[in-house]
Formats: C-alpha cells, structure tokens, sequence
C-alpha cells in the first residue's frame, strides 16, 4: 500500500496565495452582457467540478506522438500503458495527494481518483465552491433563447500552490449538441433507399454489408466506448434488434461519471445514445463490449475514457464549445495510448457552427462526415456513393490551426484552408434513410453524422480484430496512417471516394475534399491498409 502524506502535510503542501487557472471560464455570454443575471441558485444546491492539472512535458508528448505514427521509427506503434503515461507525463502522486486534500479542505468530496492523475471530480456545494474558488454563481438568462444557465461572475482563484489547468463544470452556459436528425413513426423520404429493413430504410447491418461485405471479423477481442451526455434504456436497444429479427448478444456496459445516471426511466430523450448502440454492434457483432460513458462534463467522461484504457474504439457524435486547451492533453493521452477517437462533423453543410462542431476539427481527433449511399438490393454490396449536401464540412470555425499531416492535401479544387484544420477526415453514410429505435418506439426517415461517427468505431474495431490476428498493434489515432493511405497509389482501392455531392459551398472531388474527406472505408482492402498488411 502506498504512502499518504498527513492530512495536515498535504495542505501545508498546497498552501498559496489566490492563484489564477491556466484557462478562462466566464462564457461568451456573460463578458458580451448578451445574457442577464436574474438570481442565484440556493447555497446548498449541489455541483459536480472536475479539476484539470497540466501535462508535465506536453512537447515532448507531442515529439512522442509524432514518433509513434512515423512508419519507419524504431517506436512505430509502440503505444503506453497508462501507468507508462502518468509516468512521463502526469502531475506527480504527491501533487495529487495536495489537491485532492486542498478539496476536502473546502468540503468539496472527491469522487474516484483517476488512474492518470490527469483530473479530479469533486461534488460540492455552491456555497462551498464560491469560497474555496473566490467566485459567486448567478444565474442568467439568454434572450435568444430564454434559457437559464449558471455561470461564475469572475475568473476562479484557488488558493493551491500547483497549476490548476482548468476547472470544468462552473457554467452550463452552452449545451451539449448531437448530430441527429430525427424521424418519427410516418416520415417518408423523398428518394427510394436500398436498405433490408421497412420501406427500404437502411439497418446498421446494411451498413456492414456495404463497407465491410465479409463474414470473417466482426469485433471480437475489442471493446467500443461511447461519449454521451445523457442516459439510455437498454430495452430500446433490444426494440431495435427484436424488431428486424436480429439476435443482440454483445454485453452494453454503463460507466456513469461524476453523479450522472445511466437510465432515462422516460424522462430523457435516449435517442442519440441508443443509436450510437445499435449502430456500433450492427458493424460490428462480436464485440466483447459497448462502454457507454455517461458524465455530467466533458473533461471527466473524457479523460474517463483515458484513464480506463479498456476501449481502443472511441466515438462521440455529440459537439460542444471549442475547449482545446483542457482537453487537447486527453486526446493527445489517446493518441499516445493507441485509442482511435472519432466524432461527428455535423448536419449543417459548410455551416459549421463554432458551438457544435468540436471537438470533430480537432487536430488530435478524427471528424466524420457524412455521404448518401445506394447499396446494391437490400441488404447488398455497396453500388454507389455521393457526398451528403448536409455532410458537415469546411475549415475549423474554432481557429484550429492546419496540422502537418494535412497540409499536401490543399488544393485549388478542394477549397481548403491553408492554415486552418480541414474537415471531414472520412465519412459513411448519414442520409435520412435509417431505422432506428428509441424512446420506446421505432422511427424511419433518420439520420446525420451521428450515425456515421458509431459506423466507423464498429469499423475500426474489425481492423483491430485483424491486426490482433496477425500480430501488429491496433491503429491508434487515425489520421496520420489516413493521410499517408490519401496520397497512395491504391487509394481508389483502400477507399470508395465520392466524386460528386454539394454540402453548400465545397464539392466532391477525386481524393479528399470538405464534403466527404477521404470518402468511406472500401472492405478488406481499407483493413489491410490501415493495419499495415502490405
């Protein structure tokens, strides 16, 4: 058992003067007087915090990360385990220790501690949280929208020698936006889909046929975990399989974060969560297990998945405001750990909103958009494939400056920035022409990015598959394999590109372009490419 400091050491330790955070945290909102303060929420009302601590060596992490997935280094591959991470690049165990008794010091309950020292979740009371961080909540309402939301009045200060990075959950200013577009029980869609299930909708299986097509992988030995802000009822996931007479047998594990609940017990709407499900597992069949991660802020479910290291298939289709500097060190810990993240672009065109697309423009995350395929008969191969016109697409609205790796790929047809990160990566389908089930009911006529995101974690879990198969390390972060596969002589072969489609401003051209990315993974072949299987 290891040694823990006295109570009385620790905070001696951590004793300071107020010290400012490493990151801002008062909303547009409120420094642009846009929302009005009416109230305060009641001293006792409780919140869940997650104190972020910095990265020791973030640049040496990202020289790491660039050594890990250069083909030809001796360190090719060679991914950390998360005590290996927190090693190199964590806050030590003592500066830990410090801040998780500068919290109970100010009657702020810690919740698990994290395996990567990377963050803590406490739960508090507002009044508790106002003195241990020098701040006072209010309560505001958005004319625009006449929501109320709580925010801080100033920037926090605690009085704790070490860095603190960032703060998360002080303001729940902007909401969490899913890439869904709903259907209901009559919807029609204006063209004829080619899909197995009623009227010809899509079914994730079909989705397997068309870009995967064999029989031979189908996820076993791999574990998915999905980012979701909201809970979900596991009937609905047996509605859907039971209702187009497929069998459901992969385990559906909930991980709840700080204080959230996993049910809906109908009263949430569970669709985005459930599809995320149905979708994964039609990709993939034999999967050891869906993680379905559930927290109450993004930095805790996030760095969760981190920490946990059980899932090398990750995927969100929710976005949010742009917040690189706290979480860009947990996307970087994936990358170093060999955890592929993918996340939805968005439904809006080259309409990318500044407030829904992150994190899918992030220069450390994979981002899915979305097409419109034909299958060859229900339940076929796949035929055709055109770039969506709602795929979300353009240069990062959030400033994400261009990375390296995709710097070769813009060019005057394409439209792309030339310092600004590019958007999508890749994509599959996100036409309006699902069947899904939710909410304790099936819907036609659904689709958008967020089916696409999970698509793809299904995907991704076969190439792991066949890479355990034959004895080579999982894919791991994803784009820099995807761009050394764009400028390959068999692209045409690894991927099916979309030459033709409009999202608004930008238009599918032959190799990447802001519509599609890449396009869509072309079966066996992408497999083999992806895993290094010359």
């Amino acid at each position: 058992m290891r040694h823990i400091a006295p109570l009385t050491a620790l905070l001696a330790a951590s004793a300071a003067q107020a010290t400012p955070t490493l990151t801002t945290h008062i909303p547009k909102l409120v420094t642009s007087h846009t929302a009005h303060l009416i109230g305060a929420p009641a001293p006792g009302e409780a919140m869940e915090l997650t104190f972020s601590m910095p990265l020791t060596d973030a640049a040496g992490l990202r020289s790491l990360i660039t050594d890990l997935y250069t083909r030809g280094s001796p360190n090719y591959r060679h991914y950390l385990s998360v005590p290996e991470f927190t090693a190199r690049f964590s806050p030590s165990q003592a500066e830990y220790d410090a801040l998780t008794a500068y919290a109970v010091a100010n009657h702020l309950v810690p919740r698990k501690p994290a395996a990567n020292r990377h963050v803590l979740d406490v739960t508090g009371r507002v009044a508790d949280v106002e003195r241990a961080l020098h701040v006072t909540i209010g309560l505001y309402r958005n004319p625009a929208d006449d929501r109320v939301f709580f925010a801080p009045d100033r920037e926090p200060t605690p009085d704790f020698a070490s860095p603190i990075l960032h703060i998360s959950g002080l303001d729940n200013a902007t909401p969490p936006f899913n890439h869904l577009i709903r259907g209901d029980k009559t919807k029609t869609v204006s063209h004829t889909p080619t899909g197995s299930g009623p009227g010809g909708q899509f079914l994730g299986s079909d989705m397997r046929a068309a870009y995967y097509g064999g029989t031979a992988l189908t996820g076993a030995g791999q574990s998915v975990g999905l980012y979701e802000y909201l809970g979900y009822e596991i009937s609905d996931v047996q509605l859907y399989f039971s209702s187009i007479g497929q069998t459901f047998t992969v385990p559906v594990v909930g991980e709840a974060v700080n204080g959230a609940k996993l049910g809906c017990n109908g009263k949430c709407d569970d669709s985005e969560q459930v599809l995320d499900i149905e979708e994964t597992i039609s990709m993939a069949p034999g999967l050891d297990q869906v993680v379905v991660y559930v927290g109450k802020n993004e930095t805790a479910v996030l760095n969760q998945m981190a920490a946990d290291d059980s899932c090398k298939q990750l995927s969100s289709s929710w976005g949010w405001i742009a917040d690189a500097a706290t979480l860009d060190p947990i996307f970087m810990e994936y990358a170093a750990q060999g955890q592929s993240f993918v996340d939805a672009t968005g439904d809006d065109g080259y309409h990318l909103l500044a407030d829904a697309v992150w994190p899918g423009d992030d220069d450390y995350v994979t981002g899915i958009g979305g097409t419109d395929i034909t299958t060859n008969g229900a339940g076929g191969p796949w035929q055709k494939e055109i770039g969506w016109a709602d795929s979300g697409g353009g240069p990062s609205p959030d400033g994400i400056p261009i990375p390296a790796y995709q710097v070769p790929f813009v060019t005057a047809a394409n439209a792309g920035s030339t310092t600004l990160r590019n958007t999508p990566d890749i994509s599959a389908n996100a036409n309006t022409d699902f069947f899904s089930c939710w909410d304790g009911y099936c819907v036609t006529g659904s689709g958008g990015t967020s089916y696409a995101a999970p698509l793809w974690a299904g995907f991704i879990a076969l190439a792991n598959q066949e890479a355990g198969w034959t004895a080579r390390p999982v894919v791991g972060f994803l784009n820099p394999t995807l761009y050394t596969l764009g400028a390959s002589p068999h692209y045409s072969e690894i991927f099916h590109d979309q030459t033709k489609g409009f999202n608004g401003r930008y238009i599918a051209r032959p190799g990447y372009d802001l519509v599609t990315g890449f396009g869509s993974p072309n079966g066996q072949a992408f497999i083999n490419a992806l895993i290094g299987v010359e």
